[in-house]
């Protein structure tokens, strides 16, 4: 496993720190956090792995404050996290079939597609549709499973989708929303890290660390987003997606 330098660690350690506070509302925490630890010579899918494992701790700091607000509709959610369940651990069993090259070219499609149904869906996620459709009920879960996939692969952007998905076609409030998918991104997370461990990409001497950090910046993002009114999540939001949107289509081109 790598070892990294005193000062390496430090921006790491503030990094992460910094993403898990804003990730809570955007997500997309993994389009910043991995790619710096491949310039820290952090091998790419030990990257994506030890940023996974830390990712499961983040997402258990962030849930906290929402389960104990009673935001999160347990009954609503609970399909969805057995969906993801079977997907991530597919989308974690394809991580050695995966190039660096293809994974960005995935982010950058999947970060438009999530910005041009926040311009256009102006309206949705500011009040909870009472009643959901069949035809949109299933659609949710066939987008979870499709998104679980990629998540348990790489994670990147993963939760700014389905955040985007739930609110379009679960009747979701973005403050529900939001906190229904760290719940979700638990299991996510956890299974593909299960996986990693399985195979040995795991460093967990920057992981422990890495997770304890993600964890406190989570629990404070997510104590203050109960604070927010949809409103405000949803412009901040947008305004993240975009910015992440046009971040990934430049790595892209520039890669």
């Amino acid at each position: 496993m790598l070892t990294l330098s005193i000062n390496a660690l430090i921006l790491l350690i503030i990094l992460f720190f910094l993403t898990s506070i804003i990730g809570v509302v955007t997500g997309s925490n993994s389009l910043i956090t991995v790619p710096v630890m491949f310039q820290f010579g952090v091998d790419p899918r030990i990257a994506v792995a030890t940023n996974m494992f830390g990712l499961t701790f983040m997402n258990i700091g962030a849930t906290i404050p929402f389960l104990r607000r009673g935001i999160i509709d347990k009954k609503k959610v609970t399909p969805l996290i057995f969906i993801t369940l079977v997907a991530s651990a597919i989308g974690a069993c394809l991580v050695l079939l995966i190039t660096p090259a293809n994974i960005k070219l995935l982010v950058s499609i999947a970060m438009i597609a999530v910005t041009i149904f926040t311009l256009v869906k102006r309206d949705a996620g500011i009040a909870e549709v009472a009643e959901i459709s069949r035809g949109a009920t299933v659609l949710t879960y066939v987008l979870t499973f499709a998104l679980g996939i990629y998540g348990g692969l790489y994670s990147g952007g993963y939760v700014t989708m389905l955040t985007a998905a739930l609110v379009a076609f679960f009747g979701m409030t973005f403050t529900e929303s939001v906190a229904s998918t760290k719940l979700i991104n638990i299991f996510s997370s956890a299974i593909a890290t299960l996986i990693f461990m399985w195979q040995g990409l795991v460093d967990y001497k920057i992981g422990f660390i890495l997770a304890v950090t993600m964890f406190i910046g989570a629990y404070i993002g997510a104590h203050t987003v109960t604070k927010l009114s949809d409103v405000w999540l949803k412009r901040i939001f947008i305004g993240a997606v975009l910015l992440l949107a046009l971040k990934t289509i430049f790595d892209f081109i520039w890669s």
